[in-house]
């Protein structure tokens, strides 16, 4: 199984994070893929530095405008008096919150501060020089690990930093700015006419739901920690099922805090169910091992041994499959997780 990260993706190196109303570092840390490297390759995975895919793949997934504000947001934060190190939002504009959002308009205001508080939705994304061309060259690995399916490799993994599930068409949020699961789905419908994403970070994919929410042809399945209490807050409940034509292309599948590996476990399996009755023809899986017991975002008891069980699972499925890197926060825990995940995914995968 191919490997696919660019070292270029570890130059976003953000020193501001607000969590329960003080500024951190960041837990999303450039040091984090070197170790999942590190891991996988020891594992027997080959590590390959993707090439370039352009804006395209990109902007089948997200608004032209958002990607040019991430282009240029730095630069132009930057000339501001008195402006700090990073881009950070300070204002926000008022709305309904909407589970199948739609991309909005380029937003009426032009000035730096008022463009980052629409196109930023949280305190997590902080941006700094490198930071936009850290999330393309971490798009590329996704659309990398989507191309070498379709060309006939079983699966393939996309080492993804910043990660992307809480990106939405046109708005950065939760560590993510561009939606790499979405994009390699979107480039697998090239090749597929049907394809599921199966989310099992600790953190519902809020910015995933909502790209495909009124589709029929992508489905969309998520196992979290129940987001009444829990980051991304407003969507990830149960009764979100798609809209319109994607009526019931999307499971969500909510756990309460505490729960470990068995409940953990069953719900990857009802998911894998669904991808299944759902007809997929091709498998995005959006990883991430913050679900542990040692994440320090962790509400969930689950320990290393779950993540072979979900390679099983996973394998079962018996789908061309990519496997696009999300959360996961804990060195000494995505360490063990990834690995184990992966080896027991490798032994069972067979593609029919």
């Amino acid at each position: 199984m191919k490997l696919f990260f660019h070292d270029a993706q570890s130059r976003h190196r953000p020193t501001q994070y607000l969590v329960h109303g003080k500024i951190v570092e960041p837990l999303e840390r450039p040091e984090r893929p070197a170790v999942m490297r590190q891991s996988l390759e020891g594992c027997g995975l080959v590590a390959a530095a993707p090439e370039s895919a352009g804006l395209e793949p990109i902007l089948a997934v997200h608004a032209g405008h958002y990607v040019d504000f991430l282009a240029s947001a730095y630069d132009e934060f930057r000339s501001l008096p008195n402006a700090g190190p990073e881009v950070l939002p300070n204002v926000h504009p008022y709305g309904t919150a909407s589970v199948g959002l739609e991309p909005r308009p380029e937003p009426r205001t032009k000035g730096i501060l008022g463009r980052t508080g629409w196109y930023i939705g949280d305190l997590s994304c902080a941006m700094m020089a490198d930071t936009f061309d850290a999330a393309l060259h971490s798009a590329d690995s996704a659309v990398a690990a989507a191309r070498a399916v379709m060309t006939g490799e079983p699966a393939a993994y996309a080492l993804c930093r910043p990660p992307g599930h809480h990106a939405y068409a046109d708005r950065a949020s939760g560590f993510c700015f561009l939606n790499n699961a979405a994009i390699a789905a979107q480039e697998l419908r090239k090749r597929f006419e049907r394809v599921a994403i199966l989310d099992f970070d600790t953190h519902h994919g809020d910015g995933t739901q909502a790209i495909f929410y009124h589709r029929d042809d992508v489905f969309f399945a998520s196992t979290h920690t129940d987001p009444s209490n829990y980051y991304p807050h407003y969507f990830g409940y149960a009764d979100e099922r798609g809209a319109g034509a994607g009526r019931g292309c999307n499971l969500n599948l909510p756990l309460a805090p505490g729960s470990g590996d068995d409940v953990y476990a069953d719900a990857v399996e009802r998911l894998a169910d669904a991808v299944s009755a759902f007809g997929a023809q091709a498998l995005v899986i959006s990883a991430g091992w913050d679900a542990h017991r040692d994440d320090p975002l962790s509400r969930l008891t689950v320990t290393t041994a779950v993540y072979e069980t979900l390679g099983v699972l996973l394998a079962g499925l018996a789908l061309p499959s990519v496997i696009v890197q999300e959360g996961g926060y804990s060195l000494a825990a995505v360490a063990e997780a990834a690995p184990a995940f992966v080896t027991a995914f490798r032994a069972g995968h067979r593609v029919a």
